[in-house]
């Protein structure tokens, strides 16, 4: 299956990073008018800490931009979050499939700013790692609010919560699958089996939260052509209010964080020649070889 397959468009307007000249720089689609704008070398950081690409703004600011062809190289939504926070277990079945219930309560980890990987990017396994690799399909926020005081948010309610997601996009959490349990056998964190460099692609697109009900969309995972995974985000356990309340409990929730929601059951292995696709109704399509690294 080839990387170079079409780009399956969010049904929204959306926004996203691209590559021109080796500079970084925003886009935005509207697909119903099929239109990409440039948006200029803007800073993502700074627009979602004023609370922009809203729907609003960002209509306004793809009526300003300049008119340009689907681009060919993505960048990844946001660059270097200060947070990437996963939750696990956020599906009956998936808990189940590796024998757990759902949580009482939101658990969830971090990946750290080097597993980012834009859409069409290879995932590197290690050359030292002989052991089982995983995909995990996801939907992922991109938290954005005005914050002219640079505080971020801690303490929120379920409710307030909701409102500090600027949009939604794409995720894969891969994981070393066999690293995690050894980790968990000996009572160890088990943070390198989410952390590996390349084991978080995200994007491409990210729809303005205002302008999309994420409450019932499919969530797929094809390996290869072949689906893999595939649930509903109202299987979630803990919705998107519920969980970002119970992380603001324990640390500041800032613009520009990065929360993926949790995968639905099926996880399974990908090999190097792999081509993995995650697919979130309405979203788009985020797809990703998977390779080995070459020792040097």
């Amino acid at each position: 299956m080839s990387l170079v397959a079409p780009l399956v468009l969010p049904a929204a307007p959306a926004w996203f990073r691209f590559e021109r000249d080796g500079a970084a720089r925003l886009g935005g689609v509207d697909a119903r008018a099929g239109r990409f704008a440039d948006l200029g070398p803007c800073d993502v950081h700074t627009l979602l800490q004023q609370g922009a690409l809203r729907q609003q703004d960002l209509a306004e600011r793809m009526r300003r931009g300049t008119a340009m062809a689907a681009p060919t190289r993505f960048l990844v939504p946001v660059p270097q979050p200060g947070k990437i926070l996963c939750l696990a277990k956020n599906f009956v079945a998936h808990a189940r499939e590796f024998g757990a219930e759902a949580p009482s309560e939101p658990i969830f980890f971090a990946k750290l700013p080097d597993t980012l990987l834009p859409h069409g990017g290879d995932v590197v396994i290690p050359h030292w790692l002989d052991t089982r690799v995983d995909h995990e399909a996801e939907l992922g926020l991109v938290l954005g609010f005005a914050d002219a005081a640079h505080r971020g948010r801690k303490n929120v309610t379920a409710g307030e919560a909701a409102a500090l997601v600027a949009g939604y996009t794409l995720l894969n959490d891969v994981t070393a699958r066999k690293l995690q349990g050894q980790d968990r056998e000996h009572k160890y964190p088990w943070l390198r089996s989410k952390a590996l460099d390349t084991f978080c692609p995200v994007g491409p697109f990210v729809v303005p939260a205002d302008a999309f009900d994420a409450g019932d969309l499919a969530i797929t995972m094809r390996v290869n052509g072949v689906v893999k995974q595939q649930a509903r985000t109202r299987d979630m356990v803990f919705g998107v209010g519920a969980a970002l309340a119970a992380m603001a409990r324990c640390t500041t929730l800032r613009p520009g964080d990065l929360i993926a929601m949790g995968t639905p059951e099926g996880v399974g292995p990908v090999v190097p020649g792999d081509v993995m696709e995650v697919e979130v109704e309405g979203l788009g399509v985020l797809r990703n070889g998977v390779v080995r690294e070459v020792p040097a």
